[in-house]
């Protein structure tokens, strides 16, 4: 571009002026114009200067929207990634204040006036939850699969010249899970080596027995959460391997993945999911499971187990840097605390119990205060689901607020309704926008309807 083109670039200081108060600090909205604008360089003629404020507050408006808040679901889909998973409740929420507002004694012991071990409270109320000796948490339960893998393929789990890296696994559970990761990259790069054993649809005793070694650290099983296999199947229970895994003194390690607490298969539409507590009463040395998907507190990983096995892992020196900090260890606790005290208050677990008839009131109420606007609001059907890679089985009859607007198509009332102050998401059906309430909290009704008024008029 020549000399005389980039003088036609605008000054700085007369974008930001032409841009007002862009909701975003100064030195944001400053980085973002000088970005834009050394942009310009690179192609071959410079638009007029209302074009390039347009084209800066599309991007300064890109920007604003992906900062963390609060938003309504109304997918249906219980435990969303994308959402952060499953969200925590009053309780857990006054502990994180009461917490992240103090200092507070997370390494100091109050009886001794000394430093003090750290989350004590909460791997003893784990261990009990889980049935298990002893528990240990860390930042997620990727972190605690690498964590038992790493020490285990390096140490071999006893004090021998040799290094054991093998760890046995069924063709059938080498699974994928969130966000691309491969069960066989997380195991390789904690650097063990596989042993995989029988075939996609069938794996029996004999195949792990055989595949026991020299070089076997540890077998693992992984739980497939996030999908299901059916028709010429055939895997051994637990028991069995944990039978032999004692025979030929190596650990047999579980990841369970969602770390459901309750007998799912209680709840209507619900098939049964295996517990901490039920795969330790098999055999199973150590489990590792997710606090927030059936958990339903913050993103963490749990491994409960055998005392002298958990505390192995909490020496190796790779678990300081995988541990929680304050906030995360005080909200599991208050979260641990309320099962112990009944489950009254797990925002998950009160979504999977709620009646249709409870729904249905709602939608009803809901759909009186939209009339007269330019929305047609009624109440409909729908499936929730689990999510997080839970359950995939499982679906729960729900209720869902069905709307229609005048003259704005589905998908652009749908994208209106996400680009609200507070955003709604839902989904398009038969050219309907569907908001699921299984997800929707009764306290954000109000904030749903100034929604749908504001997306409808706007």
């Amino acid at each position: 571009m020549k000399q005389s083109q980039l003088r036609a670039i605008p000054a700085v200081e007369k974008v930001l002026q032409a841009l007002g108060d862009a909701g975003l600090p100064r030195p944001m909205v400053l980085a973002v114009v000088r970005r834009e604008l050394g942009s310009l360089r690179k192609g071959k003629r410079i638009p007029e200067f209302d074009a390039v404020v347009a084209s800066i507050r599309g991007a300064l408006r890109e920007l604003q929207s992906s900062r963390i808040r609060p938003l309504i679901n109304g997918t249906g889909i219980l435990i969303h990634t994308n959402f952060g998973r499953a969200p925590l409740g009053p309780g857990v929420i006054d502990a994180l204040s009461r917490i992240g507002a103090n200092y507070n004694n997370l390494e100091y012991g109050l009886a001794g006036g000394k430093r003090g071990g750290r989350a004590a409270y909460l791997e003893q109320s784990l261990a009990v939850l889980c049935g298990a000796e002893a528990a240990t948490i860390v930042n997620n339960n990727a972190a605690a699969l690498v964590l038992i893998l790493r020490h285990f393929c390096e140490s071999g789990g006893a004090k021998s010249a040799r290094q054991k890296n093998e760890v046995i696994i069924s063709r059938g559970e080498l699974v994928q899970i969130g966000g691309g990761f491969r069960i066989p990259d997380i195991l390789e790069t904690s650097g063990a080596r596989l042993r995989e054993v029988g075939t996609t649809n069938k794996t029996t005793l004999r195949d792990y027995a055989r595949a026991v070694g020299r070089d076997t650290a540890l077998i693992l099983k992984v739980h497939r959460s996030n999908f299901f296999m059916d028709g010429f199947v055939e895997s051994p229970p637990a028991e069995e391997i944990a039978a032999l895994a004692r025979a030929k003194r190596v650990p047999f390690v579980e990841d369970l993945g969602s770390g459901a607490m309750i007998e799912t298969q209680q709840t209507p539409g619900l098939e049964h999911e295996p517990t901490p507590a039920e795969v330790i009463r098999r055999g199973v040395d150590l489990v590792c499971f997710s606090g927030d998907k059936l958990l339903g507190g913050p993103q963490a990983g749990v491994a409960a187990g055998k005392a002298k096995l958990i505390d192995a892992l909490k020496r190796d020196p790779f678990f300081r840097a995988l541990r929680c900090d304050k906030l995360i260890l005080s909200a599991l606790e208050a979260t641990a605390d309320i099962y112990m005290r009944g489950q009254q208050g797990i925002p998950v677990l009160e979504m999977l119990r709620v009646s249709g008839d409870e729904l249905r009131a709602r939608a009803e109420k809901i759909c009186a205060a939209l009339e007269g606007s330019p929305v047609r609001a009624t109440a409909g059907t729908g499936q929730a689901q689990i999510g997080g890679g839970t359950l995939p089985r499982s679906v729960l009859a729900s209720v869902t607020l069905d709307l229609v607007h005048a003259s704005i198509p589905p998908q652009e009332f749908a994208a209106r309704l996400r680009d609200q102050a507070v955003p709604v998401i839902g989904y398009v059906a038969r050219g309907t926008v569907k908001l699921d309430l299984r997800t929707i909290f009764p306290r954000q009704d109000a904030e749903l309807i100034a929604a749908i008024r504001a997306a409808a008029t706007s």
